[in-house]
């Protein structure tokens, strides 16, 4: 009788252990090795690769089947620069024409900062002068050999034209006065700042001025208060902060093209050309000045896809676009569909080459 009720309990004991052993392994095919193969890998070449080569953005695709954004950056210029003023319009137009992107303007030092950061990719576009573009691509910044590959140009927008502007009790009245005087170049690292140490250096000045690292606004102000002598400023003409300078003290803008001329600078320096500041624009400055300018450029980071590129620039372009730009600066009269890629001496964006080539524009092979 027990070995009867043994041999039922084993019996019992057989049938409960192998039932557990079988609930173990039905729930995990189910789920977890089931649900991997069905889903994640599947979705991804669905949808991301997939949508790239139709829509070209490349990453305008992905944002779109995973409800996320472009985030991309635009560098601008100081506060009171005309960089400044482009960067925010242009990235509303941009970023108005694809629901896909969205754009920051982002205030920086402005041309040389822009130059670095879109290189580095921690801006997508950004403004910078066709001279820091073209120097930094061979390496031959002021005490920076970097070389800057990854900034690609997109367009031509207005000539960044040279203000000397001088108090009239200052005493400065041509170039050979500058010696000894306190003279602001514009924010450290900026455009403004390089094109005044190439010109001051080239013409023997650079360790005679008494110079300081001011943005424009700043520099203005401090000239009022009687801190400064003058500053310099590479920027759209007419200029706010030139304008702003009139309204605390009388002013002088300073002739530096033709001591320029004398001393070789634009032989030594092809990519500036001749620039009247034309009288009658400025409270007190009624005759021309002769100048210089560089073109400012929009450019941007090799990556930026080339349908990204080529939409912005046909938003930029068009009879809306151009409207909005020249309400928000005078200097956009300069930016023409007409001129193409004045201005423009290094390798264009790919998509800046596909939407100027369907205008009609003949892109040299050294700019493709």
């Amino acid at each position: 009788m027990v070995s009867s009720l043994r041999v039922l309990l084993l019996a019992v004991i057989v049938v409960l252990v192998a039932g557990c052993g079988a609930a173990a392994p039905t729930t995990p095919p189910t789920t977890a090795p089931a649900a991997q193969p069905t889903t994640a890998p599947a979705a991804q070449p669905t949808t991301a690769p997939a949508a790239q080569p139709t829509t070209a953005p490349a990453p305008t695709a992905p944002p779109a089947a995973g409800g996320q954004k472009l985030r991309y950056s635009f560098g601008g210029g100081p506060v009171g620069g005309v960089f400044q003023v482009y960067a925010d319009v242009l990235s509303l137009i941009v970023a108005g024409a694809d629901p896909n992107l969205e754009l920051t303007a982002e205030g920086t030092g402005g041309s040389a900062e822009n130059l670095r950061s879109v290189n580095s990719g921690d801006f997508q576009f950004g403004i910078v002068y066709s001279g820091d573009v073209a120097l930094g691509a061979q390496g031959q910044l002021p005490n920076d050999t970097t070389r800057y590959t990854n900034v690609l140009p997109v367009a031509p927008l207005y000539g960044g034209v040279i203000h000397l502007v001088v108090t009239k009790n200052s005493g400065i009245e041509t170039v050979d006065d500058l010696p000894g005087k306190r003279i602001a170049l514009g924010n450290a690292g900026s455009g403004a700042a390089l094109s005044a140490e190439r010109y001051f250096t080239h013409m023997g000045l650079m360790d005679k001025v008494k110079v300081e690292y001011l943005g424009y606004s700043q520099a203005a102000a401090a000239m009022g208060d009687g801190q400064l002598d003058g500053f310099w400023i590479l920027a759209g003409f007419p200029n706010a902060s030139v304008t702003e300078a009139t309204t605390y003290t009388d002013i002088r803008l300073i002739d530096v093209y033709n001591p320029g001329v004398e001393k070789g600078f634009f032989e030594a320096y092809p990519f500036y050309s001749a620039r009247v500041l034309a009288g009658g624009k400025y409270t007190g400055v009624d005759e021309d000045v002769p100048s210089f300018q560089d073109t400012a450029l929009w450019v941007a980071n090799a990556d930026v896809p080339e349908e990204v590129v080529y939409n912005a620039l046909k938003a930029v372009f068009s009879e809306e676009g151009l409207s909005r730009l020249r309400e928000a600066h005078p200097s956009a009269q300069e930016v023409q569909l007409e001129k193409g890629i004045e201005g423009i001496a290094n390798r264009l964006h790919p998509g800046a080459v596909r939407f100027w080539e369907e205008q009609g524009v003949t892109i040299p092979a050294e700019l493709r």
